[in-house]
Order: structure tokens, then sequence, then C-alpha cells
């Protein structure tokens, strides 16, 4: 059974920072890319990040500078590091595993002005 677990998530202030884990099972987890999506209320699940299986990685334009994605392949894990949080990063994170995809169940971000 695959489960994609993130963790991390919270209420912080803008200007704050948060790190994001997603740890997997039940899958090989260091064949593949792996994303973050988010999704504000209201408003469609959008692209965050992603890191390839050989350490590539691309951000949205919106968090580049801000946000860096990582992968421990023996920990089965892959971290978002938020710094510079604004109101506007506010939203329910996933994390996702390509190519089949499977997806985890979202941690909660808000971040407050």
């Amino acid at each position: 059974q695959v489960q994609l677990v993130e963790s991390g998530g919270g209420l912080v202030q803008a200007g704050g920072s948060l790190r994001l884990s997603c740890a997997a099972s039940g899958v090989i987890f260091s064949i593949g890319a792996m994303s973050w999506y988010r999704q504000a209320p209201g408003k469609q699940r959008e692209f965050v990040a992603i890191i390839t299986s050989g350490g590539a990685t691309n951000y949205a334009d919106s968090v580049k500078g801000r946000f860096t994605i990582s992968r421990d392949n023996a920990k089965n894990t892959v971290y978002l590091q938020m710094n510079s949080l604004q109101p506007e990063d506010t939203a329910v994170y996933y994390c996702k595993k390509s190519p089949e995809p499977y997806w985890g169940q979202g941690t909660q971000v808000t971040v407050s002005s």
C-alpha cells in the first residue's frame, strides 16, 4: 500500500519559515520525481516545486528564491523549506510522486499578516 504523508504545516507570521516533509512508503522512492503542489481556498491546485530522481529542481516563479525542495532517498522523504513566507502562500500543500502519480493528503500552511 502506497502512502505519502506530509507534515510540518502550521501557522506562521509573514516573513517566517516552515519546513514541510513528505514521507513515502510502499513505493520505490528513489525512482521518479517528487513535487509539491498547493491549493488555496477557492483556487485550483498549483505547482510549487519539483525535484527529479537525479536531483534537478524547478520552481514556480512565485516561490523562486524563497522555497527550496530537497530529497533524502535513504529516508524516503522529500522536503520543502519555505522562507520569507507571505499571506499569499496560505494553502494546503500536497506532495506528489511521479510517474504513477501518487498524492499525499496535504498539510495546511497558514501565513498571517
